[in-house]
């Protein structure tokens, strides 16, 4: 059950009364939410009372997200300039996709090769500053490459634009992660919400994130799956496979129930590269 106007109202109201986080949780359990969906929202509303970055005059009227057509082309396999995908599934509210084979094994360790000496812990994104800080809830290493860094990244820049069917010049850099056993990223979502004052810089640099491209580098042994609590959906990753899910449409709005995370690591470890698309060109 997604989190509407009237339920993010409800919850700042409780909050800001002094209500127990687990009172509101037992509420929201008896209403149908799952509990991985009540204690991520639980905790991000706490949060941003607790830094005074939300009141009740920012919760706005409910309005239903309106899903448009799907960028990734109709058909069950993809045939790139360079390849040939493979869809394995696809779900239209909210839109996402899984492919097999977008990577061969070769790339995907040539990729994590070129990533090991650049590793740094990973930040997210201040909702009140715009900088990146670190916080328990994203226990990862990784490192950027800059859009067409070298031959290779933009070999992959290309394919993912291709398949994305959006321009080049309007993706981030390619994000790659590194999660050892036990490493997680617990719920969030990737667009920047045009509330929280930390958002301006980064809207500033080519508009609002419309989408995001997650490819599997290897083979976890156990865990570390990508979720979307929302539709309880569950990506295992595959070294070569990738998903994309998109949540801004043309009328401004963003998608909700693109919540998502990367489940702890189990066994193993894992690697992923992410690609964001903007709205405009990314500079």
């Amino acid at each position: 059950m997604p989190l509407n106007a009237a339920w993010r109202k409800w919850l700042i109201e409780n909050l800001q009364k002094g209500c127990t986080q687990e009172s509101i949780l037992a509420s929201m359990l008896q209403n149908q939410f799952s509990h991985a969906v009540a204690t991520a929202h639980i905790a991000a509303i706490a949060a941003d009372i607790a830094n005074n970055r939300v009141t009740l005059g920012a919760v706005v009227a409910d309005e239903k997200y309106h899903y448009e057509a799907s960028r990734i082309a109709s058909g069950n396999t993809l045939n790139l300039s360079d390849c040939q995908v493979k869809i394995s599934m696809r779900l239209t509210e909210p839109d996402i996709v899984v492919f097999d084979n977008f990577m061969s094994a070769a790339e995907c360790e040539h990729l994590i090769a070129l990533s090991v000496e650049k590793l740094e812990r990973s930040g997210v994104v201040d909702p009140e500053t715009g900088k990146t800080i670190i916080i328990p809830a994203r226990s990862s290493e990784g490192c950027y490459f800059h859009r067409g860094e070298n031959a290779f990244i933009q070999q992959l820049d290309t394919r993912i634009s291709a398949l994305m069917n959006w321009p080049e010049t309007h993706g981030e850099g390619l994000q790659i992660l590194h999660y050892e056993n036990g490493g997680e990223y617990r719920p969030h979502f990737d667009y920047f919400p045009i509330d929280q004052t930390g958002s301006a810089a980064h809207l500033a640099k080519g508009g609002q994130r419309v989408a995001t491209f997650i490819m599997y580098l290897n083979d976890v042994e156990g865990g570390g799956e990508t979720i979307f609590p929302e539709v309880g959906l569950r990506v295992v990753p595959r070294q070569g496979s990738a998903v994309y899910f998109s949540y801004a449409n043309a009328q401004g709005q963003v998608d909700p129930a693109t919540l998502h995370g990367g489940a702890p690591v189990l066994a193993g470890e894992k690697w992923i590269a992410t690609k964001w698309m903007r709205q405009g060109n990314y500079v």
